[in-house]
């Protein structure tokens, strides 16, 4: 397994290849991007819509078969 290193060192080592980059011409490598975690407020939301909406057609269906009974 791979001994992690902490954020300082990571980011020491970042800006000492970029500062040997200067000297050598060689261009740092490229970053990689961290994917952002899903907004969780906004899930519910379109959970709750969608639960919304799920009892809102049952609804519609039963009173419907209702109508549709007499």
């Amino acid at each position: 397994m791979a001994k992690k290193t902490s954020k300082l060192a990571k980011r020491a080592a970042e800006l000492e290849a970029a500062v040997a980059g200067l000297f050598t011409g060689t261009p740092a490598p490229a970053k990689k991007k961290k994917r952002k975690k899903a907004k969780k407020a906004k899930v519910v939301k379109a959970v709750k819509k969608t639960v919304k909406k799920a009892k809102k057609a049952v609804k519609k269906a039963v009173k419907k078969a209702k109508k549709k009974k007499k």
